[in-house]
């Protein structure tokens, strides 16, 4: 029923015969466990559903290397999977369905109908999951089309699949996440450091359904026992605190998560510490992770339990998403038990032995050096200047647009090329319109020789009636012939393209009235300065300046102020009013665009007063506005 049959049987299979298979494989299928053998049983049933199936290959994606792989064929054994694979390879790249005749296999007579095959891609949300292909013989698009169907239908139950193990991820998580949130409740509820240590691993040793849960912080190099769960005095049991401390410092040393016993394929680690706190102490299963943060170890946890309760991944996977929450909430709350004064002398005896004692000697010359500069600012006189950032444009602007509605055939030019006035910038294509145009000059002719008719027999009404109907297609080839003219774009004026590049949108779709490209001017420029509004005041037209643009750092560019525009800008939460200048000069080497930091030159005062200007005027406004 599935397969290619060399020679026609001519005694038909009963249809209870059929049925029961395919009742078998729909009970097949229902009863799948894992995803290997629901992937082998869909694709049984798929081929058994499609007539003439000679056979069939799934490939679905791996997570882990992101690569397509088989994962099952129908059927297994005696055909050569190797002629679906191009196909497969195919609607992965091109994401689509393809139909592709085959070569006919080896030894078929010529009485077979021709051989296809057929692929159809797996999407889930806009992500490819993988493809499904099958090799049918059919005779007629029908059967093809049908074919085709089929796949589309299947898809839907590896989607089924896929949604399945995904709502068993997002209930694991959602779970993960509810104790995490939990646990955290608990510690942040306590007042106190340690009660918020033993709140913790009380409340992991019952989520985990540990025997024993032990936090330890690193001090000097060494865990340090900070809490056991259910025990309130961890001094009384010496031996338990340093077997698990040691079993803590093997783990932090190797800089890995620990397992006791090894799982067959973890990687080989040293566990002579987790080995000796199993005996002593009657642990069948541990699992000690170190957590790291701020470049150093910070702590470790250790969970225990019988030996028939393996810890594993998932268990692993909660534990390090609970401590990433807890370990920061901990730290705080240790910091926040210590007394006030305490914090304060701490942290003014840091700042004084930093400035008086020994080391540190930076920072007692950065302070040596301020008080200079102070002093040094408060006599010398230097020109007060205003710093703005700065833009060159060009003193015009030309837009160049699509004409109509069309596509890109050449694009000579591109963002940076420098143009000539006529020089052809673009070509549209303009097959369509060759088309339209003759189509014209068709009915045009027509239009003609009915006319004559007419007129030739005295109708004169129908000649008024066709004489219209050639004035109007007489008046629809001189705009299609229009339309042929401005497919060809030419550069409005000599000077610089500064947007537009149509060479990656060759054969691409233009709309009418979008810009294609943007032509600046090389000889006239004006400068575009953004002053700050608690300097505009200073400003004044016909004020001298220069400018230092990013693309030419070793020159100065002199230039003049012409105009204020009093309309402020916001930008970045600031308030900016726009000044335009022209430059004194004009270099080959400017290009519309180029950025760069503009100072306009106001008059000369002390250098104190220059630094320190915004700092006072802040301390005036903030002053009168608290000012009754």
């Amino acid at each position: 029923m599935g397969g290619l049959d060399v020679q026609p049987n001519p005694e038909k299979r009963p249809e209870t015969d059929s049925s029961v298979i395919e009742t078998a494989l729909w009970a097949n299928f229902a009863s799948a466990g894992g995803q290997d053998e629901y992937c082998r049983n869909w694709l049984a049933l798929l081929c058994s559903l499609i007539s003439n199936t000679i056979q069939g290959v799934l490939a679905l994606s791996d997570s882990e290397s992101e690569s397509f792989t088989p994962v099952a064929k129908w059927p297994e054994e005696g055909v050569d999977s190797e002629r679906l694979a191009d196909i497969s390879e195919r609607v992965l790249e091109e994401r689509c369905g393809l139909l592709v005749e085959l070569d006919m296999p080896a030894g078929q007579g010529t009485h077979i109908s021709s051989v296809y095959g057929v692929a159809y891609p797996i999407f889930i949300d806009d992500r490819l999951y993988g493809a499904v292909a099958v090799e049918v013989s059919a005779s007629s698009e029908k059967q093809l089309k049908s074919v085709m169907g089929h796949l589309q239908w299947g898809v839907s139950w590896m989607e089924l699949l896929f949604r399945r193990r995904q709502v068993q991820e997002d209930a694991a998580s959602l779970t993960r996440m509810k104790s995490a949130l939990d646990i955290l409740a608990g510690v942040l509820s306590e007042k106190t450091f340690e009660g918020a240590c033993m709140a913790f691993v009380t409340d992991m040793a019952t989520q985990l359904n540990c025997d024993r849960v032990s936090l330890a912080f690193i001090h000097k190099k060494k865990a340090r026992i900070q809490a056991i769960s259910h025990s309130a005095q961890i001094r009384k049991r010496m031996n338990l605190v340093r077997a698990i401390g040691l079993a803590m410092d093997e783990a932090i040393m190797q800089r890995n998560e620990v397992f006791y016993p090894l799982p067959q394929d973890a990687e080989v680690l040293i566990v002579r510490d987790h080995e000796q706190l199993a005996k002593q102490h009657g642990a069948g299963s541990i699992l000690t992770m170190p957590f790291y943060g701020d470049e150093k170890y910070y702590g470790a946890l250790t969970l225990e339990r019988p030996s028939e309760q393996q810890f594993n991944n998932e268990e692993a996977m909660f534990c390090r998403s609970v401590a990433s929450l807890l370990f920061p909430a901990l730290e705080i709350k240790r910091k926040g038990d210590r007394l006030l004064l305490l914090k304060m002398w701490d942290a003014l005896k840091d700042q004084l032995v930093r400035l008086f004692g020994p080391h540190y000697l930076g920072r007692k010359l950065l302070i040596m050096a301020i008080a200079a500069v102070v002093i040094f600012f408060s006599f010398y006189m230097s020109d007060y200047r205003i710093s703005a950032n700065t833009v060159l444009e060009g003193s015009v602007r030309r837009v160049v647009v699509a004409p109509f509605e069309g596509y890109v055939k050449e694009a000579q030019v591109r963002a940076g090329d420098v143009v000539g006035i006529g020089m052809l910038i673009c070509t549209l294509d303009d097959r369509d319109l060759r088309l339209e145009r003759l189509n014209w000059l068709s009915k045009r002719t027509q239009y003609q020789r009915q006319y004559q008719e007419a007129v030739a027999g005295h109708n004169r009404a129908e000649a008024k009636i066709i004489e219209a109907q050639l004035d109007q297609a007489t008046a629809r080839l001189n705009m299609v012939e229009s339309q042929m003219e401005r497919t060809r774009i030419v550069a409005p004026f000599k000077g610089i393209v500064t947007s537009g590049d149509l060479s990656q949108r060759l054969g691409g779709s233009v709309e009418k009235g979008e810009i294609l490209f943007e032509v600046a001017p090389l000889d006239a420029y004006r400068i575009i300065l953004e002053v700050g509004e608690r300097r505009i005041a200073d400003v004044r037209v016909g004020q001298h300046g220069h400018m230092i643009l990013s693309a030419l750092p070793h020159k100065h560019f002199d230039f003049i102020v012409e105009k204020i525009i009093p309309i402020s800008i916001a930008k970045e939460g600031l308030n900016y009013f726009r000044v335009e200048a022209s430059p004194a000069a004009i270099s080959e080497r400017l290009r519309p665009g180029m950025e760069g930091v503009g100072k306009i030159y106001v008059d000369r005062r002390k250098l104190i007063s220059i630094w320190t200007r915004g700092l006072r005027e802040w301390l005036k406004l903030w002053a009168w506005s608290w000012w009754p």
